[in-house]
């Protein structure tokens, strides 16, 4: 099952990376930028290590895997990233960051 909840976390914050790309802040952000690298190469990683056990896993769960890598694979960043925390741009509470706390989800799992 946990092989199955990081295919989760993997489309779970490939609709978040989506979702905050439109963000006026967020869609501008390193963290943003950073983030969408950092869930790529873990990607990779994660199919590399779990090839023999995803390779048993059901069809939907491939097809969601799929989604993901492509998904990601698709996004691009913005062309001047920015931190906006420090430009003073987001306004979230201090150690808040919509795009950082998704991928902690992930990385938990």
């Amino acid at each position: 099952m946990n092989i199955m909840n990081q295919v989760r976390g993997y489309h779970f914050l490939l609709g978040v990376l989506r979702s905050q790309q439109a963000d006026l802040y967020c869609g501008q952000c390193s963290a943003w930028n950073n983030t969408l690298n950092n869930a790529r190469e873990a990607l990779v990683k994660f199919e590399t290590e779990q090839a023999d056990s995803l390779a048993a896993a059901s069809s939907p769960f491939r097809r969601m895997l799929a989604d993901a890598r492509e998904g990601l694979a698709g996004l691009r960043g913005p062309v001047a990233p920015a931190g906006q925390k420090k430009a003073g741009n987001c306004k979230l509470p201090e150690g808040v960051c919509f795009i950082k706390a998704s991928f902690a989800i992930l990385q938990k799992i």
